[in-house]
């Protein structure tokens, strides 16, 4: 009979979930491997064998971060219409935020000082908005959006998105406002504000 794998995938994600949620909640001197470990009735060799020092685990939460975001951004059905799409993609990125909370601030907001992702986390991160690239990319080329920079519009996307993200999960919406209604509002606002003025034509009478 087969030993019962210890240190197996769901027991990574489940101390990856903790350490998110004691991260959140108390801030970078409340991620001790050690509590950690208790918290998830397993061993501190347990956490060592799995993530190695507490740098690696921090990359190992933002991996997973990215790794959950990319999947949700990647699975977004398309229309092939560019202000529909980047309205989409906009939902799959509040989605995501509000799946997992606790990762966002690792992911987008420096939540732990001095942490620098490694190069393969850092490259994971940059090909979850490779969607929103090619729709910025295509728009541009097919004449639909105006003639910019597509760096300037996917930036413009992501602050907007990050900015309504960020004051929901912190909680500094006011009580009455509709917030999936007004971010989808505010999402169709911009990315319509991107479109090519149309020209035109002369009245043939």
């Amino acid at each position: 009979m087969a030993r019962p794998r210890t240190h197996d995938e769901a027991l990574r994600l489940k101390l990856l979930d903790r350490a998110g949620e004691l991260l959140a909640a108390d801030g970078p001197k409340a991620l001790s491997l050690r509590k950690l470990a208790a918290d998830a009735g397993t061993s501190t060799t347990a956490v060592y064998s799995l993530f190695g020092s507490k740098p690696d685990l921090v990359n190992a939460l933002y991996t997973e971060g990215f790794r959950r975001f990319g999947a949700r951004m990647a699975g977004t059905p398309l229309t092939g219409d560019p202000v529909e799409d980047l309205v989409a993609l906009g939902s799959a990125y509040r989605t995501s935020a509000l799946a997992d909370p606790n990762l966002y601030g690792i992911m987008f907001t420096k939540s732990v000082p001095g942490f620098e992702p490694n190069e393969d986390a850092e490259k994971l991160a940059r090909e979850t908005l490779k969607p929103l690239e090619r729709i910025i990319r295509q728009a541009i080329a097919d004449g639909v959006f105006v003639d910019v920079p597509p760096e300037t519009v996917a930036v413009g996307c992501w602050a907007i998105v990050h900015g309504l993200v960020s004051l929901e999960l912190t909680g500094n919406l006011p009580e009455e406002f509709d917030v999936t209604s007004a971010y989808e509002a505010a999402l169709r606002a911009n990315a319509s504000g991107w479109l090519r003025p149309q020209i035109s034509g002369s009245d043939p009478s």
